[in-house]
């Protein structure tokens, strides 16, 4: 999550990240409810508008992109989305079996039946 989180802190400087030891600050802990590790608490306005908790939300395991992270961040409206998200959800729709995008291997042949 740290590496994710600080490419996108370099990409959208019109939010603010901030990372805390949950250990180290249970009173900040507490008041933002905050009980999954990790857990981010996107705050617009001095209120919470969201948590993404754990990584459900980012596929269920931790080896999400950054790409992944970031549309669920402006799915919330904390950072500008600039549009990459539909551009890659267009090629994935171009990138179909009739499009050419499949490949014949050497071993594929027509018919299961051998001569």
């Amino acid at each position: 999550m740290d590496k994710h989180m600080g490419l996108l802190c370099r990409q959208h400087l019109e939010t603010k990240f901030i990372k805390i030891n949950a250990e180290k600050s249970p009173f900040l802990t507490d008041k933002l409810k905050i009980w999954m590790l990790p857990t981010l608490a996107l705050i617009k306005s001095e209120k919470v508008i969201d948590y993404v908790v754990g990584f459900d939300d980012l596929g269920g395991k931790d080896d999400f992109t950054t790409e992944q992270l970031a549309e669920r961040l402006a799915r919330a409206d904390v950072i500008k989305d600039d549009g990459a998200a539909a551009k890659r959800q267009q090629q994935q729709q171009r990138n179909t079996i009739r499009s050419g995008i499949y490949q014949r291997a050497d071993d594929d042949e027509d018919s299961d039946f051998g001569d």
